[in-house]
C-alpha cells in the first residue's frame, strides 16, 4: 500500500484533486491545462485497481460516477459494475440510465430503489417504479427496510423474488429503447433473452393527464412468427404485430380501466411481461 500513500500525501496530487473538484476557482488561464491533471489522475486509478483485482480476484470492485468520475468506460476493465449516480431519484434516473446505455450494458449500471422523499430533489414517487427503473440494473435498495410499512415489506419481497427470477434477461439481454425521456413525458425501454420468447418492456409516464390520446409503442427484437401473451392483460399478439402495430399502452388517462389496474397518478409505470408460446410455421 505504499503506491497509494504516495498518492495520498504528494502535494501534486492533492493539489490536482482540488483543482479538479473546485472548477469555479480556476482561472481561465489554466482551464485548457485541466485534462492534463484529470488524464494522470485516471491512470493512477487504473494503477491502483490493477494491484487490488490482482491481490485479491475474488472481490467484486465497483466504481462510481461520483466523487471523481470514475465511471469511463474503461473502468469496466477492473469493475464490472459502477454507481451511476448519487441522484437516485426514479423519475431522474430515466434520464440517467437511458443515457448511460448508449455505452454500458445494463449489468454495469448501478441502480437501487431509495428513500422518499428523494434525497436529490426531494420527490415522491411510488415504490413500483422505483423498482420498475432499478431493475434495468444491478438493482438493489437504498432505504431503512425498518421504517416500511407491511404492506410495503410485502412489495419488496415481490420486488426481489421478480428480479431473481428474471436477473439474467434483465441485466444481460438484448436492450432496445423505443421512447426517450428526453423527448416527451413517457419513456419505454424493453429487453429480450437470446432466443426471443422473453420480453420485459418498462413503460414510464412521468406526470398524469386527462383526456389523453390512446397511445401504444412499436417493440423491437421480437420473433415476429411467434406469438406472444401479455402478462399484464392476457392478450396475445403475434410479434409482426407489436412490432409494426404496437403494444396498447392506453390506461385510464385516456378512459381505459382494466380490472387489475389502479387509478393512474403522477410518476406511474407498469412492467409488461411478454412470454412466446408458439410459432407460426405457415402463413
Amino acid at each position: 500500500m505504499l503506491f497509494l500513500c504516495a498518492i495520498l500525501v504528494s502535494t501534486n496530487i492533492r493539489n490536482k484533486c482540488t483543482d479538479s473538484i473546485v472548477k469555479e476557482v480556476v482561472y481561465e488561464t489554466d482551464y485548457f491545462s485541466q485534462g492534463n491533471k484529470n488524464f494522470p489522475y485516471i491512470l493512477g486509478v487504473y494503477a491502483l485497481y490493477e494491484r487490488l483485482t490482482n491481490e485479491f480476484p475474488e472481490v467484486l470492485f465497483e466504481s462510481c460516477a461520483s466523487g471523481g468520475g470514475r465511471f469511463d468506460p474503461g473502468m469496466l476493465y477492473y469493475a464490472p459494475q459502477g454507481w451511476t449516480s448519487d441522484d437516485s431519484d426514479a423519475i431522474e434516473r430515466l434520464k440517467i440510465q437511458y443515457g448511460t446505455s448508449m455505452c454500458y450494458p445494463l449489468s454495469s449500471m448501478g441502480s437501487h430503489v431509495s428513500v422518499v422523499p428523494n434525497h436529490q430533489v426531494f420527490r415522491n414517487t411510488p415504490l413500483h417504479t422505483r423498482a420498475n427503473v432499478a431493475y434495468f440494473g444491478t438493482f438493489g435498495y437504498e432505504l431503512d427496510l425498518n421504517k416500511l410499512t407491511e404492506e410495503e415489506i410485502k412489495e419488496v419481497k415481490e420486488q426481489i423474488t421478480f428480479m431473481k427470477e428474471y436477473r439474467e434477461v434483465l441485466q444481460f439481454g438484448t436492450f432496445y429503447r423505443l421512447k426517450s425521456p428526453f423527448e416527451g413525458n413517457e419513456t419505454v425501454w424493453m429487453v429480450t433473452n437470446e432466443d426471443r420468447t422473453l420480453a420485459i418492456v418498462g413503460y414510464y409516464r412521468v406526470l398524469n393527464g386527462v383526456n389523453q390520446p390512446y397511445s401504444r409503442v412499436r417493440l423491437q427484437g421480437l420473433n415476429p412468427d411467434m406469438i406472444y401473451e401479455n402478462v399484464w392483460n392476457h392478450t396475445e399478439n403475434y410479434g409482426d404485430e407489436l412490432m409494426n402495430y404496437g403494444l396498447i399502452t392506453s390506461d385510464a388517462t385516456a378512459g381505459e380501466v382494466p380490472g387489475n389496474v389502479t387509478p393512474c397518478t403522477d410518476f406511474e409505470s407498469r412492467i409488461y411481461m411478454l412470454k412466446g408460446k408458439k410459432v407460426q410455421e405457415v402463413r
